[in-house]
């Protein structure tokens, strides 16, 4: 049976932190990417249009994303 021990303030506190480090350390992850890119990947998804790339640039972020949460839950 489930208990209550998920409701404890540090639990939450603790869940919430991990959420939040999880989330930096993304976006940071994609900046870098979005640096070592030889062009704007904002520009070149956006204006011109360009689906192959958001289709990587999406596939990436998904990438990051599972390599991030399994990080950060160990």
């Amino acid at each position: 049976m489930l208990g209550i021990e998920w409701l404890k303030p540090g639990v939450i506190v603790g869940s919430l932190l991990f959420a939040l480090m999880g989330v930096a350390i993304f976006w940071i992850c994609f900046v870098v990417v979005d640096k070592l890119t030889p062009y704007h990947l904002w520009t070149e998804i956006v204006e011109k249009k360009n689906v192959a790339l958001a289709i990587v640039v999406g596939s990436m972020a998904i990438a990051i994303g599972l390599i991030v949460s399994a990080a950060v839950h160990g």
